[in-house]
């Protein structure tokens, strides 16, 4: 089905997100609240990086970003 947007679910409490609102203001999550208790997580040591990082972990970046040093330029 061409140009149909993938289902998504919340990443804090698991519901399916409606497709309309995807885009919304909380993006990935569904509610102001999801959003908080995410954060609350980090804030928290809820969540933590399972390793130490590399400096050559650092100069990869994040996947998509155009400072990324291992895709090819156009």
């Amino acid at each position: 089905m061409a140009g149909a947007l993938a289902q998504r679910n919340c990443p804090t409490c698991k519901r399916e997100i409606p497709q309309p609102d995807l885009g919304a203001a909380f993006r990935p999550f569904c509610s102001a609240r999801c959003k908080s208790a995410d954060l609350g997580s980090w804030l928290s040591d809820g969540y933590r990086i399972s390793q130490p990082l590399s400096g050559e972990d650092l100069d990869q970046g994040v996947p998509g970003d155009p400072g990324r040093r291992d895709e090819p330029e156009d």
